[in-house]
């Protein structure tokens, strides 16, 4: 974002004396989403290391949210689509438990289509990131799903013995760390990634042949995300390791963005890639921005595999539709266990009930994916996964369902032009054996 603005000298505070506040998350899509309030309104935000920022969104499902001091401003991010209106706000109260600041600047992004929430599957208002790490310590312990502001003056620097502090270079309200990726046979090549704990992927890298950033011949297209001036297209692929201090991971998931994404940007400087929440969440991390160090330790996640769409499909949600439902209880009684994640429900002649529930629909797909092959299209509504209504399950939940493991079975039953149909095909890894 490219709007200037004066820095408040107000910023976050906690009460006197209080170390901490610690804040509860939710990791979906390997994404930080935490409850924020603004102005007495209760929201929920990405926490989001990549933003200079808080940006507002998708308000629709709020009766009323005050927001002062409003003028009409350009911004213009990722993506390589036309800059877009949006509103500039100043003087707005934030408050994380007790951490508070009553001076707040933010940017209301008026385009329905910056929306997380048909995404992840839950309502999402915004991202909110540089304040809260300018102004605090900073602790993510993805292992256990918490967060903990520290105040600065307050905070006992002692690391763990297992864990490791590296510089973190802070430029333009952001955070940069460097490390190494090896790319098939080549060296260890030097990289300077933007710490992004806004993106769900493992490593973004820029083409950069010159540096020996080259794509391996082994990728795909696909689409990467969207910015706030336009889907993000680019190759992903898989690197042989990528090294951060001490710590190494092999066979790593990369993407590599089409350049047009950043040509907002005049000068990236030395800046190579991101990396992102599928690499961070395996670490608990402490971000201290004043004394420019991140200090990081190994968790349960380290080890795991890096996540691929083997079935080739994106899912989001898609508004709402009534579902039938025969009820087995001849008193007409709706057990706990035959709940929906609907809100309404209504009960005909104690025999059947009819529930309004989310629509999940096939919101991409790749191009030469099982899925793809099978027949699935862009648009079709998802009813049942292996035999389960995917209604009583969480986005998240039914996508797992659709990649568990290289060699499963999968059968998907879809609604298509108000036809239902059956598609089967079997999950295999997107990148073979060398």
């Amino acid at each position: 974002m490219l709007i200037p603005f004066s820095i408040s000298a107000q910023g976050f505070r906690l009460p006197e004396n209080q170390k901490f506040q610690k804040i509860n998350f939710e990791l979906i899509s390997n994404l930080i989403v935490i409850p924020v309030e603004i102005n007495g309104a209760d929201l929920t935000f990405v926490l989001d290391s990549g933003v200079s920022r808080p940006l507002l969104f998708n308000l629709s499902d709020q009766d009323s949210l005050q927001i002062n001091n409003v003028s009409e401003v350009t911004i213009r991010g990722l993506g390589d689509g036309e800059p877009m209106k949006a509103l500039s706000s100043s003087g707005n109260k934030f408050a994380l438990g007790k951490a508070k600041n009553y001076d707040q600047d933010l940017f209301v992004v008026l385009d329905k289509e910056i929306n997380f929430s048909t995404s992840l599957g839950i309502p999402v208002h915004g991202i909110l990131g540089y304040e809260l790490f300018r102004d605090f310590i900073v602790e993510i312990n993805y292992g256990s799903q918490y967060i903990k502001l520290h105040n600065p003056e307050l905070y006992d620097h002692a690391p763990h013995k297992r864990s490791q502090t590296l510089p973190l270079s802070i430029q333009n309200r952001k955070a940069y760390v460097e490390g190494t990726v090896l790319i098939k046979d080549s060296e260890n090549i030097p990289v300077k990634l933007l710490v992004d704990t806004g993106s769900g992927d493992a490593l973004w890298l820029f083409h950069e042949p010159e540096k020996g950033l080259e794509i391996p011949e082994k990728n795909y297209e696909d689409y990467l995300g969207r910015g706030l001036s336009g889907d993000i297209f680019g190759k992903r692929a898989k690197v042989n390791g990528v090294r951060i201090g001490d710590f190494e991971l092999k066979d790593a998931k990369a993407a590599f963005p089409y350049q047009e994404s950043f040509g907002f940007a005049k000068n990236l400087g030395d800046r190579n890639g991101s990396v992102g929440g599928e690499i961070l969440k395996r670490f608990n991390i402490v971000f201290d921005y004043p004394r420019e160090q991140v200090t990081l330790r190994k968790n349960n996640n380290f080890r795991d595999p890096f996540h691929y769409n083997l079935a080739g499909i994106d899912l989001q949600h898609n508004g709402l539709r009534y579902i039938a439902e025969r009820i087995a209880d001849s008193r007409g009684v709706v057990r706990d266990d035959e709940s929906t994640f609907g809100n309404v429900q209504i009960l005909l002649e104690n025999k059947t009930r009819l529930s309004l529930v989310p629509e999940i629909i096939v919101s991409g797909i790749r191009a030469g994916s099982p899925a793809a092959e099978a027949g699935l299209q862009e648009g079709d509504v998802i009813l049942a996964v292996n035999g389960k209504r995917i209604y009583r399950y969480k986005l998240q939940e039914v996508l797992k369902m659709l990649n568990e493991k290289e060699g499963k079975r999968i059968k998907v039953l879809i609604e298509r032009y108000n036809k239902d149909m059956l598609f089967t095909f079997v999950l295999k890894k997107v990148f073979d054996d060398d």
